[in-house]
């Protein structure tokens, strides 16, 4: 799923499957900007127990279930 222009609630809602009614809650956060940690894990309650996922905030300000590339160290050749 594309997450450009989505929200964090519409992203739970897809991933997690919530309806109206359903309890989310935000299990744990982090938002250190310097490092490039900010992620959410929210849960919700299955029949078969408890369901809980994070969700990335990418520098273009997207959430995905995946973390965000690092920077890595390059190493440029001008010629």
């Amino acid at each position: 799923m594309a997450s450009t222009g989505k929200s964090l609630r519409l992203m739970v809602d897809h991933w997690l499957g919530t309806a109206p009614g359903d309890n989310v809650h935000v299990k744990e956060f982090r938002n250190r900007r310097s490092t490039d940690q900010r992620y959410v894990c929210v849960e919700t309650l299955r029949a078969g127990g408890p369901v809980a996922l994070f969700f990335f905030r990418h520098r273009d300000g997207t959430w995905c279930i995946y973390p965000p590339d690092r920077e890595r160290p390059m190493i440029r050749m001008f010629g």
